[in-house]
């Protein structure tokens, strides 16, 4: 988040706020606000290197005017951060429907049988159906779209 506040300072744009849920039970971790757009999403990370081939996302995101996912990358050694994959539509707009394109997504842990059950309103997202962003400021222009220091 802060790496996106230095973007949108570079950008002349000051007027930005931040809030964390305290609990995982919305489906989003941060909310955004810039000018005027709110962007409720969910926070996703692996290390580079690391297999990770999907993520699960919570379809809850969609009840939210511009609920979407930003999965990052990081190195282990230097946490420099990068590339960042986008899931999620243009600014004023919901988030598809998971529910239509993929799988549920099963809980890591087996139950006292062993059983993997389904996780409530989550979904596998493979990381083909993201888009790559390379930069943090490619990261806000996808959250709050494009706009010149004076706009």
């Amino acid at each position: 988040m802060g790496e996106c506040l230095k973007a949108l300072w570079r950008r002349g744009v000051y007027d930005a706020e931040i809030l964390r849920s305290e609990v995982d039970a919305a489906g989003y971790d941060i909310v955004f606000e810039c000018r005027g757009v709110v962007r409720h999403f969910q926070l996703k990370s692996s290390y580079s290197g690391a297999k990770t081939a999907q993520q699960k996302l919570s379809n809850k995101l969609r009840e939210k005017r511009s609920g979407c996912a930003i999965w990052m990358r990081f190195d282990p050694v230097t946490l420099i951060l990068g590339p960042f994959y986008w899931y999620g539509n243009p600014p004023g707009r919901k988030m598809d429907d998971l529910s239509k394109a993929f799988r549920k997504a099963k809980h890591t842990k087996g139950n006292s049988l062993g059983i993997k059950l389904e996780r409530a309103n989550s979904y596998a997202v493979p990381r083909q159906f993201f888009r790559e962003l390379r930069t943090i400021d490619d990261v806000v222009t996808a959250l709050f779209g494009k706009f010149s220091p004076t706009s």
